[in-house]
């Protein structure tokens, strides 16, 4: 059966270091991202056989099509990779109402979606692994990162809780929360 992996936020950072990794232990490869030529252009560096998406995460319908395409194109998903994520760093109560609903669509409903798109091919398919990508901020909070910290601390709680949802169908969620270099921990 064909290897096949979706990397949504596929096209710069963590997400495209992980496309790249995946690449050399032979998966065809959807780099998704919300910007389609910088999509195209990273699954370009990757080599033949990969293909680019667009899509908003925070929206069921982009989702949904999405993942048809890419099934369509390259067959059943069996790895997924949630590193689509934005952050607007400020302190609470200078944060607008839009950057919150934004950071929490993104980061946290985003990665709820995909996987639920995803779930319909690996339940049938009886395996499947999902990589959702947390932030240590996730787990320790920082000042001026809030609503971030929110973000990414659901989605530690929502993996722990599909993990044990998903386990008997053999299929793995897991939830890494990196470190950046410019945050203070205390």
């Amino acid at each position: 059966m064909d290897k096949v992996c979706a990397v949504f936020g596929g096209s710069r950072g963590i997400g495209r270091a992980v496309a790249q990794l995946m690449a050399q232990k032979g998966y065809r490869l959807a780099i998704i991202a919300r910007n389609l030529e910088v999509a195209k252009a990273a699954a370009a560096d990757l080599g033949g056989g990969h293909l680019a998406f667009s899509c908003d995460v925070a929206k069921e319908h982009d989702v949904q099509k999405t993942f048809e395409e890419l099934e369509k194109n390259l067959g059943p998903v069996n790895f997924l990779v949630n590193a689509a994520g934005i952050s607007r760093d400020s302190l609470l109560v200078r944060t607008k109402t839009e950057d919150m609903i934004s950071q929490l669509h993104t980061n946290l409903l985003g990665s709820m979606l995909t996987c639920k798109a995803a779930m319909k091919t690996m339940i049938q398919q009886q395996r499947g692994s999902i990589v959702n990508v947390g932030s240590i901020i996730g787990l320790k909070g920082n000042a001026g990162q809030s609503v971030y910290s929110a973000s990414k601390g659901g989605l530690v709680g929502f993996s722990r809780a599909l993990a044990k949802e998903v386990a008997r169908r053999k299929i793995r969620v897991n939830v890494v929360a990196p470190a950046t270099g410019n945050c203070i921990l205390s």
